[in-house]
């Protein structure tokens, strides 16, 4: 089966199933005939921007990320990014208006959805690497309150 195949069965799974870990999926795929790994899977998620967030019973699963957002009320998405900063966070630095913040590796996508989902007004966009997350703030004055507010659950 061919890697496009591959991806549509993850899609139609994810679509289907509340899957909270690659093992979880790569258990699913091989049920359906895929030889897959986990390094594959991990592959596939990075690849198809899948991301890890919080469902409604809080448990973190596997989303798409336009399925993702607007999932969950601001308040709600505001406790979750405390928690996320404080588990996920390795370091925030800082430029004109904008903040770098460090994770490690693979959680950035997560990380930078809920800082997007607590809908800070500060905050224009996130973008998102791999272990690295770029927030652009509104006005240069908006960066030393976010960087202490990110800092302070570090």
């Amino acid at each position: 089966m061919s890697p496009r195949e591959r991806e549509r069965a993850i899609l139609k799974l994810l679509a289907e199933k509340s899957i909270h870990t690659q093992a979880e999926l790569a258990s699913e795929l091989q049920a359906l005939g895929y030889g897959v790994t986990q390094a594959t899977v991990s592959r596939d998620i990075r690849r198809l921007g899948i991301v890890k967030a919080p469902s409604p019973g809080g448990a973190p699963r596997y989303l798409l990320p336009e399925l993702a957002t607007g999932a969950w009320d601001v308040e709600r998405a505001r406790e979750h990014l405390q928690a996320i900063l404080r588990e996920s966070v390795l370091e925030v630095a800082s430029g004109d208006a904008l903040l770098a913040v460090r994770t490690p590796p693979g959680h950035a996508n997560a990380v930078a959805l809920t800082i997007d989902e607590a809908r800070l007004p500060e905050v224009v966009a996130t973008l998102a690497g791999d272990d690295t997350i770029l927030v652009l703030a509104r006005r240069t004055g908006d960066r030393p309150r976010l960087r202490r507010l990110f800092e302070g659950y570090l």
